[in-house]
């Protein structure tokens, strides 16, 4: 039974559809989360220490931050799996493309592959540099994530690659919170406005948020 609904077309959207939401409500959290920094570096290191106590004592030191990052793992694979499976199976369908583009494609439409294949890359290098440290500029301090933030933002090239991810990540969001709606029959004749307004909010204030801590870094109000 699950086999079936995983092969059909309807089962890949909706499995692209949950696993959508799961990573947009952990974004949420994250984006405010992020945001304590400008509160200085007690609040955010505070804030970064809690993350690895939650839930004690039932759970142990960094029990609960690993089963976010397990459940974040499994809906990032399933969302990209699905998509790219889904992509595969329309390319076979029509061979040939289309002589003319759909006049109502809208550029976050035309760009969902290529900014789904730049947040994959953003992630690794998101962990590589301030969670693992081996791609950290200078000297990554472990327990220390207000420093690190400052040191990756100290640089150009961290300013760029983080700007143009979130940039990306408004654009996937727009469109994406859109078609889960549609996957999940959650839209309608009377919705639809509405629904379009929520991922239309939701984007500008997640790619705003998250923005804003580089530009925090760069214009000294972060230091």
């Amino acid at each position: 039974m699950t086999r079936t609904v995983w092969d059909s077309s309807v089962g890949k959207k909706t499995v692209m559809a949950v696993s959508g939401l799961i990573m947009l409500m952990y974004l949420v959290v994250h984006m405010f989360g992020n945001l304590k920094i400008f509160f200085g570096s007690g609040d955010f290191n505070h804030y970064a220490h809690w993350l690895r106590t939650l839930g004690e004592p039932f759970l142990h030191y960094e029990w609960a931050l690993w089963i976010i990052r397990v459940v974040l793992v499994v809906a990032v694979v399933a969302h990209a799996t699905a998509a790219y499976q889904l992509s595969r199976r329309d390319i076979r369908a029509r061979p040939n493309k289309y002589v003319h583009k759909k006049p109502r494609s809208s550029y976050a439409t035309r760009t969902m592959r290529w900014g789904g294949i730049i947040l994959g890359l953003f992630i690794v290098w998101h962990i590589l540099d301030l969670t693992t440290g081996t791609a950290h500029p200078g000297g990554f301090q472990p327990g220390h994530p207000y420093q690190n933030v400052i040191d990756t933002f100290s640089t150009w090239y961290g300013d760029v690659i983080y700007i143009v991810a979130m940039l990306a990540l408004g654009l996937h969001i727009r469109h994406g919170f859109w078609s889960a709606a549609q996957t999940l029959g959650a839209g309608n004749r009377t919705r639809n406005r509405a629904l379009k307004t929520i991922a239309d909010v939701l984007a500008l204030v997640l790619t705003a948020g998250f923005i804003s801590v580089p530009v925090g870094v760069m214009t000294g109000l972060v230091s």
